[in-house]
């Protein structure tokens, strides 16, 4: 059965040997995107446990004693055009002090080691706008054992241990860590890769499905026969397996080799941030197996279902009924789903607003979405057939010519069919309309925080990490120096300074988000240094000076959460001069990019000698963190949207070509009856086109929905609902104009099919 199987397939003419090479095509491209998918998540899964060396931890400067041993270590992070720098200070205190990763030995003082994107960026900028901050001269790159991603801006400094040692924040270190860090997002960008891997399985089988079943019509026939001729079902399943497994087994192998030279344009497309190293974008060998074997498998699987009938009887060919029509039940989850979504934000409790914060979403919000998201998505694939066969009515009621009549009859007559080639795009629409709604409301509503008029202010603070048990704690800059800072700042051009004062000689209570970013909750400003930012208030009539509750504006990185204005009538007014306190913190505007960078280089030395945890960067550049991470996720969505429609295409131009094929009689009859050629290529494009266009309508009015209520939940009081930006439009076009190009790619096939000179059959 094997032999006669693999003759049958590539002995049997012309339609065999092009059958097994559509397979083989369709599959290569299925292949090369799923190992592209497993690719991205093993880079990202790398990168993520990358040794987390600026975790290291080690015990205040002189608690070891006297000879100690190790280094001292002083990590920082500081901010260049909204980008993080990541600088280590470092003296060794003895031979055996253990040297950073990517780094052959230690800096000695006086020099530094450099990443090579910083290398370039040193080289390329001011001295006084970024090189002034770091002491001494280059003597190496870091290697990529110290880093991340090729891109990651990080520097070890070589300082004397004396001058170390004075700093707040320096500790000994005996040992370097060696654990890895995993941030807040982690967890959502392995789901959320992952879920695009199991999402992309859906398309990419329904391709292999439609490629395997090719001309079902005409191998049933064939097959038939067999079983008439005493072949067993078990007999005619290996023979029809056969064909799938080999166009299936060559089509993987097609894909391995096209997916080597997509390796380094994966690793730099940046789909989740920034570019990876090459070396990490590769699957590994267990799911270059599990490709390769699995997909041929599927593909057999898919052979042998098309041929159940078959299998049940010789005649079962020939006995073939229409399906009953779907009902209009199956539109019972799209509509639970859209109800849930946009009843979800009316329902929900929201949390209650903090000191100084707005509102969030209730902790029940996200699962309930959710529950919703997934329901709406299962019931748009429940509900595809039954649209088709709306949409073939509707059809059939205007129409006015045979073709139009045709195709509406065909779609009638098996909607389930019509529908399967264009679920996954259906979905993706659906999924990329929700994000490309979302996100640019979102960005905006953030950007529109407090006017808008405080994304070029920066902000830093001057106090570092509480310690409790401190006798004397450190409220920020003496009132000497803090007043010679604020001179400073204000004599470059363009710059408008708000100092915040500690309202009293003492430690008045501090508000923390995360490890590293605390600051004082309370602050005492003067009225007339208030008023170039109106955005946090006005001081009431009758005082010079007010203290207000100003520790989340510089610890919060969220401006749309926080509640402005912080200065009112109802704030305490301040008796004394606020400048003859100790300077806890600055607001800074400035009036370009370039002063910025000046200004945050004249802040570094203050920060350092007093040990502030948190780095000056203003609140744009906050948001613009923030909404990085948005669009990383719009960038992912429009990736699967752009795959899925490119898989989708396929399975297109695939299912059209095999409904030519085993519809080749009756076209061919109908030409022969005087029916032209145009009218059969009318036919054709309608019967793809229906359900295509229905269900993807269907999915961008559901994706509004959806968009609507979430929009609603993460921006309140808000930003309003934002058409899709122009690369998401531009994606749907170009996979509307492939989808075209698919139905057109099968016309000349069908001239060629059914020229009546050549009518003959078996």
């Amino acid at each position: 059965m094997l032999l006669l199987g693999a003759r049958l397939t590539l002995r049997s003419g012309r339609e065999a040997l092009t059958r097994l090479v559509v397979i083989a095509a369709a599959v290569a491209v299925g292949v090369t995107v799923l190992l592209a998918v497993l690719a991205e998540f093993n880079a990202f899964q790398a990168t993520a446990h990358t040794r987390c060396w600026q975790c290291t931890s080690g015990a205040p400067v002189g608690a070891a004693g006297p000879g100690e041993r190790g280094e001292l270590w002083n990590y920082s992070e500081d901010y260049f055009d909204g980008r993080v720098v990541q600088r280590l200070d470092v003296a060794a205190l003895s031979p055996d002090a253990p040297v950073v990763p990517g780094l052959s030995r230690l800096p000695a003082a006086g020099e530094y080691y450099a990443s090579p994107a910083l290398h370039r960026l040193l080289a390329g900028v001011p001295r006084d706008e970024l090189a002034d901050r770091f002491p001494g001269v280059a003597t190496g790159e870091i290697g990529d054992a110290g880093l991340a991603r090729p891109d990651d801006l990080v520097i070890v400094v070589g300082r004397a241990p004396a001058d170390l040692a004075a700093l707040p924040a320096t500790r000994v270190v005996g040992e370097i860590s060696a654990r890895t860090q995993i941030d807040g997002t982690t967890n959502l960008y392995r789901y959320g890769i992952g879920m695009v891997a199991v999402g992309l399985l859906f398309p990419l089988l329904t391709l292999i499905g439609t490629a395997t079943r090719l001309a079902a019509a005409r191998r049933e026939e064939r097959f038939a026969a067999f079983r008439l001729a005493g072949a067993t079902p078990w007999q005619v399943g290996v023979v029809a397996s056969v064909e799938a497994i080999l166009g299936a087994a060559a089509g993987s192998l097609l894909g391995v080799a096209l997916f080597q030279p997509l390796r380094p344009v994966i690793a730099g497309l940046a789909v989740v941030g920034s570019p990876y190293f090459g070396s990490l974008v590769t699957p590994s060998l267990v799911q270059y197996l599990a490709v390769v074997l699995g997909v041929p498998s599927a593909a057999a699987l898919a052979a042998v279902m098309s041929l159940r009938r078959v299998q049940r009887s010789p005649f079962g060919a020939s006995r073939k009924v229409t399906p009953p029509p779907p009902s209009a039940w199956r539109l019972a989850p799209l509509v639970a789903g859209l109800v849930l979504f946009a009843v979800a934000p009316l329902v929900l409790d929201r949390q209650p607003a903090g000191p100084g914060l707005s509102g969030g979403p209730g902790n029940a919000a996200l699962p309930l979405s959710l529950a919703g998201l997934l329901v709406t998505m299962a019931g748009l694939v429940s509900s595809g057939s039954w649209l088709t066969s709306q949409g073939s009515g509707l059809v059939a009621r205007a129409a006015r010519r045979a073709s139009t009549l045709l195709a509406s009859r065909r779609l009638a007559d098996n909607p389930r069919a019509a529908f399967r080639s264009v679920g996954g795009l259906v979905l993706a629409v659906f999924v990329g309309t929700v994000i490309a709604c979302v996100i640019p409301a979102v960005d905006a509503g953030m950007r529109a925080a407090g006017g808008g008029t405080l994304t070029g202010v920066l902000r830093v603070s001057f106090v570092p990490e509480p310690d409790p048990a401190a006798e004397h704690p450190v409220l920020g800059l003496a009132p000497d120096a803090g007043r010679a800072l604020v001179q400073r700042l204000r004599a470059l051009p363009g710059t408008a300074v708000l100092p915040l004062y500690a309202p009293e000689a003492r430690l008045t209570g501090y508000a923390c988000v995360g490890a590293n970013a605390c600051a004082p909750t309370e602050a005492a400003i003067a009225c007339a240094d208030l008023t170039p930012f109106p955005a946090l208030g006005r001081c009431p009539a009758g005082g010079p000076a007010i203290r207000a509750q100003f520790g989340l504006l510089l610890s919060h990185d969220n401006v749309a959460g926080l509640g402005l204005p912080f200065a009112g009538r109802d704030s305490e007014q301040f008796g004394t001069d606020p400048a003859a306190q100790p300077l806890e913190a600055l607001l800074v505007r400035v009036g370009d990019p370039a002063t910025l960078e000046r200004v945050r280089t004249l802040l570094a030395g203050y920060t350092a000698r007093i040990g502030a945890t948190s780095a000056p960067k203003t609140f744009g550049e906050s948001i613009a963190l923030r909404a990085a991470r948005y669009r990383q996720v719009q960038q992912v969505t429009l990736a699967v949207v752009a795959v899925t429609l490119l898989v989708a295409g396929c399975s297109l131009a695939v299912a059209v070509g095999g409904g030519l094929v085993e519809r080749r009689r009756p076209f061919t009859l109908l030409r022969v009856a005087g029916a032209p050629a145009p009218v059969l290529f009318r036919v054709v494009a309608l019967e793809s086109l229906v359900p295509l266009v229905s269900a993807t309508a269907v999915a961008v009015v559901a994706g509004a929905v959806v968009a609507m209520s979430v929009t609603h939940t993460l921006a309140p009081g808000g930003a309003p609902l934002r058409a899709p930006g122009p690369g998401y439009l531009a994606a749907l076009a170009v996979g509307f104009a492939a989808a075209l190009a698919a139905i057109a790619s099968t016309l000349p096939l069908l001239r060629r099919m059914t020229d009546p000179d050549g009518a003959r059959f078996e």
